[in-house]
């Protein structure tokens, strides 16, 4: 029986000699090529190689033009080589629109001196908004940036814009406080005048960044960067 217990301790010190003379020169590799402190998940979870390839394409944004608080013409073209985000929103608006406001000048804050990026507010409610009403409420929001435009123009082309071009909802709404009602969206538009967003934890598009969400104002954040390195 003794005997059977030497061999078999025999068996296993050989086995044990064996694979240390074929894995110890590979363990001792890696760890001078420092490739043992990563393992795949940790390299998936550090965010290394994320670029801004890994942003969806929604399509070409669609086209617009109207007038800016200056009382400029303002169009996409205007944005040709710049990373936008672009809003729907009204000055009197007593709900969700002062969060968005918030949101924006978080980002212009962020991105505040950079040329090649710029902001858009589109008014939905322009016989209201005039363009001196929305230089005023540019000044009263503390507004530096000489890209953010807030732009007013024709109520059917705005509307259209929105619901049609962009599918980011608004509408008029006489039981709504305010009278209006839309999304708090934003838009992201890279340097070729494309729709850009990222995926969901399912894979999926989003389409557009939550402006009244931190995260969401995070995430719109972290892809701006990534579009202006394009």
């Amino acid at each position: 029986c003794n005997m059977f217990k030497n061999k078999s301790y025999i068996g296993i010190s050989f086995i044990i000699l064996i694979f240390g003379i074929y894995a110890i020169p590979k363990i001792i590799d890696r760890v001078q090529g420092n490739a043992v402190v990563k393992s795949d998940r940790l390299d998936k979870d550090s965010g290394a190689g994320i670029a801004a390839e890994s942003l969806v394409d929604i399509g070409k944004a669609p086209s617009f033009e109207f007038t800016n608080q200056d009382n400029k013409t303002i169009n996409n073209a205007s944005y040709d080589g710049k990373v936008y985000v672009l809003e729907f929103f009204f000055t009197t608006c007593p709900s969700i629109c002062p969060k968005m406001n918030l949101s924006m000048l978080q980002i212009e804050k962020t991105f505040f001196g950079n040329p090649n990026f710029g902001i858009v507010s589109v008014t939905i409610d322009p016989k209201t908004d005039t363009p001196e009403v929305l230089k005023a409420h540019a000044k009263l929001l503390g507004v530096k940036s000489s890209n953010w435009n807030f732009l007013t123009g024709d109520k059917t082309a705005i509307f259209d814009l929105a619901n049609k071009g962009f599918n980011l909802y608004a509408a008029a709404n006489n039981k709504v406080s305010g009278g209006f009602e839309h999304s708090g969206l934003f838009a992201l538009i890279d340097k070729k005048g494309h729709i850009r967003c990222r995926n969901d934890e399912f894979g999926n598009p989003i389409l557009y960044y939550d402006g009244l969400d931190k995260k969401g104002v995070k995430d719109i954040q972290e892809d701006i960067k990534l579009l202006l390195k394009e």
